[in-house]
């Protein structure tokens, strides 16, 4: 019987809130940043397109069991809509597909955002990682198929009009998850008749994580030429942020280190005390400061779903 493999690189955790340029995929943005920290596992929150910049939150090691709670929270996103246009990928990628040269005037374009504050119905774009009958969106449009993507519901908590000229307008939008900042350009521009498309994108935040903890990767890219492998590496590994970050909505309860153990040996702990929750689908236990577990508390016990080295 062979022995498994071992895992290449080092079992780091952490998150990196990078700030992704433009024409760099999150795809590749993972790949590069796994490499430059020697990480055995890593992952990304949130995809953002090639044309995007901005806040992508890269998990490593442990700090991608909390990906799915990164996904959930609010996104703040920069764009500029160019009218005139409507383009396939509803982006500056695709070609265009509908052309006007109707303009709307900023009184217009005000008027239309209640209709996009809220709950609302969206359509994702065809150019999509939506899967349909198994295939991602994108793939069939790639492919030249027009595919029928039904709508969803998605939740808009602010769409601001920043400034507008003839051609473009610039909004921010604070979204939840699932929006899909393309598709609110192409309705805006079908809605004021004068089509539409993205031209400009920028994520500036993705909760739990602050705009100013974002790490452009120039600066990480720069730390290679540092000669000395582990004055690299610790250089590189400052830029993260600890694991808990990402959890930090969620109740949390404070443990003893024996408890602790006893957590990441799978088995429940009593909860005591006046400030202990009595009840919660979901809550975190931190010991010494650093994540434990994330678990339930129910019947005056933590029981442990996914615990942390």
């Amino acid at each position: 019987m062979s022995k498994p493999r071992k895992p290449k690189g080092r079992p780091i955790s952490g998150w990196l809130i990078l700030d992704k340029p433009v024409d760099y995929g999150s795809t590749e943005a993972v790949g590069k940043i796994k490499w430059l920290f020697n990480a055995q596992k890593a992952g990304h929150a949130g995809t953002l397109d090639p044309l995007a910049s901005g806040m992508l939150p890269i998990a490593l090691g442990d700090a991608t069991k909390t990906v799915p709670y990164v996904m959930d929270g609010r996104k703040i996103y920069e764009f500029t809509v160019t009218w005139g246009e409507e383009r396939s990928t509803d982006d500056l990628e695709g070609e265009a597909t509908q052309t006007s040269d109707q303009r709307p005037s900023e009184e217009q374009i005000r008027a239309l955002l209640p209709d996009y504050t809220g709950v609302i119905e969206q359509i994702p774009p065809q150019f999509s990682a939506i899967k349909i009958a198994g295939e991602r969106a994108y793939d069939l449009a790639r492919e030249g198929e027009v595919v029928d993507i039904p709508s969803r519901e998605v939740e808009v908590h602010r769409l601001t009009l920043l400034k507008a000229d003839r051609d473009c307008a610039y909004f921010e939008v604070e979204c939840g998850k699932g929006t899909y900042v393309r598709s609110l350009a192409r309705d805006m521009g079908r809605d004021l008749g004068c089509y539409g498309h993205i031209s400009e994108l920028r994520r500036s935040f993705v909760a739990p994580f602050a705009e100013d903890m974002m790490v452009p990767l120039e600066d990480l890219i720069e730390l290679e030429k540092i000669e000395d492998r582990d004055e690299r590496l610790a250089a590189l590994d400052a830029f993260l942020v600890d694991t808990g970050e990402a959890l930090m909505a969620l109740p949390q309860i404070r443990i003893s280190d024996d408890q602790a153990h006893r957590l990441r040996m799978g088995n429940p702990i009593i909860v005591r005390g006046r400030d202990a929750p009595l009840a919660e689908p979901e809550a975190v236990a931190f010991a010494g400061g650093k994540l434990i577990a994330i678990g339930e508390i129910g019947e005056g016990e933590f029981r442990p779903k996914r615990v942390f080295a």
